[in-house]
């Protein structure tokens, strides 16, 4: 199925229907999405693969770290989506189109995916979709994925999305665990001009 654009919005955030999956904003309010969030954040493979500048390690934490994310929103320099199964309505995972640089028409992509979603394309699909959207929708010319250096996963991910792998920045995320050491990430990137890839 192809992805579409559904014209209902909550607040300034579009929802994203296609490939299976439904993607709405995170709503701090909701027990159900900080509890969701909180796993995510905490789990251990999102940690070795990723070191917030605030950890989060409790509903309080996630609660908050749910609103900052929708203040981002409003000011126009992010967009995070809860991914949803689209037919239970099952919590899957998040993706967030980040470091929105309009001026420059290009923005940062990131996801993680719940454990027990994994090996269903869940992260695929969500990247497609956002992708689509974000150099249509938000009318970006480039969108950038950026990964430590050994994630293979991630690597796979965003060539299956049309994200091309364009070099390794040094040094360029932290460490696991740590914010006074750094790693080597890859750096993957897809233009507006870019054809667009077969669906999942």
């Amino acid at each position: 199925m192809a992805p579409t654009r559904d014209r209902s919005r909550t607040g300034s955030h579009p929802e994203l229907h296609g490939h299976g999956l439904s993607l709405r904003p995170w709503d701090a309010s909701s027990a159900d999405d900080v509890d969701s969030w909180l796993r995510g954040m905490s789990d251990p493979e999102f940690r070795r693969w990723n070191t917030p500048l605030r950890p989060v390690t409790d509903r309080a934490d996630a609660r908050e770290s749910l609103r900052a994310r929708a203040q981002s929103a409003t000011e126009g320099t992010s967009v995070s989506f809860r991914i949803a199964d689209a037919g239970s309505g099952t919590v899957l995972g998040h993706i967030g189109v980040n470091e929105i640089r309009y001026h420059l028409k290009a923005a940062r992509v990131g996801y993680w995916v719940l454990p027990e979603a994994r090996g269903q394309g869940v992260a695929t699909r969500a990247l497609l979709l956002t992708a689509r959207w974000a150099l249509t929708g938000l009318g970006l010319h480039r969108l950038e994925l950026d990964h430590a250096v050994g994630h293979e996963a991630s690597c796979r991910i965003a060539e299956r999305c049309g994200l091309r792998y364009e070099g390794t920045l040094r040094g360029a995320t932290f460490q696991e665990g740590r914010h006074d050491a750094f790693r080597d990430a890859h750096l993957h990137a897809r233009l507006a001009t870019d054809p667009e890839p077969a669906g999942p």
